[in-house]
């Protein structure tokens, strides 16, 4: 009786090709109260290849008056509409519950890919993340090396892989 052995499979890269509309700089908006957390979020991104600016504002409340331009973000060129926004959970004022549903019940902002970065793995968090619209609920690790990681193919994935929605004004 002969012997089988499974096919090899070689992996080669994929080329998506020519993109229909030029790249332009991404621009990330994480909304993090932690000040440590900002720096080493900001540090992780930015090691990902992708060209990114990234924008940080401490809590939901900060991130509603940078999207809606008031204040000190009035200016279109201090504060560019996001290609991803990057939201922490548990914050002070408005947490990132609140910030997701009235983000993801507002058709202006509906289309900004949403993930949740947060340390909570509570099954309570995710349905309900999930069940607003979150497009991703992606557990924050401890270990700045897999922060890194974790970061790097969120980086790829939404600023990358998938096709941003078109930039509004």
């Amino acid at each position: 009786m002969a012997t089988l052995t499974p096919p090899t499979l070689e992996i080669r890269p994929v080329s998506l090709g020519k993109r229909s509309r030029p790249r332009h700089t991404a621009v990330v908006l994480l909304v993090e109260d932690d000040f440590g957390d900002q720096i080493l979020i900001q540090e992780a991104l930015q090691a990902a290849p992708t060209p990114k600016r990234i924008q940080i504002v401490g809590d939901g409340d900060e991130a509603l008056r940078y999207l809606h331009r008031l204040g000190p973000y009035a200016d279109p060129g201090l504060s560019p509409r996001p290609d991803l926004i990057l939201m922490d959970l548990n914050m002070p004022r408005l947490g990132g519950r609140e910030l997701a549903a009235k983000l993801k019940s507002d058709a202006r902002f509906r289309p900004i890919p949403l993930v949740a970065l947060t340390t909570s793995d509570r099954d309570e968090d995710i349905a309900y993340c999930y069940s607003v619209g979150v497009n991703s609920y992606v557990q924050k690790p401890t270990d700045f090396d897999l922060l890194q990681q974790v970061l790097y193919q969120v980086d790829q994935y939404w600023l990358e892989t998938s096709q941003r929605a078109p930039r509004m004004p």
